[in-house]
């Protein structure tokens, strides 16, 4: 089956590819990821993650099918609501500035597919050119925010953005022969949106790769059933399918 936008994240094509989502997701909680890429549970389209998909939309020339296919984007009189207008001031805003378009004007939602330790890997490049790969952003905005385990990070590690980089230019790689630069293009949802380009530097890039190759076998056979998924038992799939067996002492909470 030759991937497509359409079925670019079919549950087919989930079980047969790793994407940079998944295996973050698994990253986060195994279980979740794998009642996930099986089919047995949704994520949640929460508005923060439509209002960037708004924006992405727009770029990918599909707002117009994506309106269609969303309508809790509108009020009851058929206009939209506050949090999709700020995405429509989101894109007014980026599209004043010459340099943003600039990055933005690739070639636009570039599908290509590889293979890291021998697992079949997939992208989706929102903006690609001969010499640079792009990905469009909407975040919150650019501070800094606190990590478990990992304390205070910069809003691009804080995502694992780098890790993307990482993935998309290897795959780049291996369809081109090039090893191209890896660029955000990052417009914020502030009252005022702010934006910015970013480059992720090679070191961070090659770092990040070597943490993909280190865990996609795992997870990969973690998907196809093989060893049983671990679970967090702090994420919303957990909470929603634990199942207790005892009582907890008021001891080990400390502990936990």
């Amino acid at each position: 089956m030759q991937l497509t936008s359409e079925n670019y994240f079919s549950l087919e094509n989930q079980m047969k590819y790793m994407g940079v989502s998944q295996f973050k997701a698994f990253e986060n909680c195994q279980a979740s990821a794998y009642a996930e890429v099986t089919g047995n549970y949704e994520q949640e389209a929460t508005t923060p993650l439509l209002v960037g998909s708004y924006v992405d939309a727009h770029f990918e020339g599909t707002l117009d099918i994506f309106k269609a296919q969303h309508p809790q984007l509108f009020k009851r009189d058929g206009n939209l609501k506050s949090e999709y207008t700020k995405a429509e001031q989101i894109i007014e805003r980026v599209e004043r500035d010459d340099l943003f378009m600039n990055y933005m004007s690739g070639e636009k939602q570039v599908i290509m597919t590889g293979v890291i330790e021998n697992v079949p890997v997939k992208i989706k490049i929102d903006s690609y050119h001969p010499d640079k790969i792009v990905d469009l952003k909407v975040m919150k905005d650019f501070q800094p925010m606190y990590i478990p385990e990992k304390g205070k990070l910069n809003w691009i590690e804080a995502w694992r953005y780098d890790l993307q980089g990482a993935v998309y230019q290897e795959i780049v790689r291996q369809n081109t022969g090039k090893v191209l630069p890896f660029y955000i293009a990052a417009v914020t949802k502030e009252k005022e949106p702010d934006i910015g380009i970013f480059e992720i530097p090679q070191s961070y890039l090659d770092v990040e790769l070597e943490s993909f190759r280190s865990k996609v076998m795992l997870y990969d056979t973690i998907k196809k059933g093989m060893i049983e998924p671990e679970r967090c038992e702090h994420c919303d799939y957990c909470k929603a399918s634990k199942v207790l067996s005892k009582a907890v002492s008021l001891e080990m909470l400390d502990y936990e």
